[in-house]
C-alpha cells in the first residue's frame, strides 16, 4: 500500500503527536514505503534540532523534546519491525 498523502507531513504529524506508529497500522507498507517514512522522520527530526529556542522559554523546549521523543519512538518502532519481519532498509 503506497502512503496516502506527503511521506513529509506524515513525518510531521507523528512528531506533533497526532499519529504514531504501530506493528499492526507498518503492516500494509512495503519495505519502500517504511525506507521513505525513516528518511523523512530523519528530515523532520534534523529540522527540529536546528530550532533555536530561548533558554527561558521552558515550554517551548519541552515541546521540542517532546516531538524529538515521538520521533525517535516512531523511528524505534519501524526498526523493531523490520528486523522482526527480516527486511532489510
Amino acid at each position: 500500500m503506497p502512503i496516502s498523502g506527503s511521506p513529509k507531513k506524515m513525518a510531521q504529524d507523528i512528531a506533533d503527536g497526532f499519529m504514531s506508529l504501530s506493528p499492526p497500522l507498518l503492516r500494509p507498507y512495503s519495505p519502500a514505503d517504511l525506507k521513505t517514512i525513516l528518511a523523512n522522520l530523519s528530515v523532520v527530526a534534523r529540522d527540529l534540532r536546528q530550532e533555536q529556542i530561548p533558554a527561558e522559554d521552558v515550554m517551548a523546549t519541552k515541546a521540542k523534546n517532546m516531538k524529538l521523543i515521538r520521533i525517535n519512538q516512531a523511528e524505534t518502532v519501524i526498526r523493531a519491525w523490520c528486523k522482526k519481519k527480516r527486511i532489510n532498509l
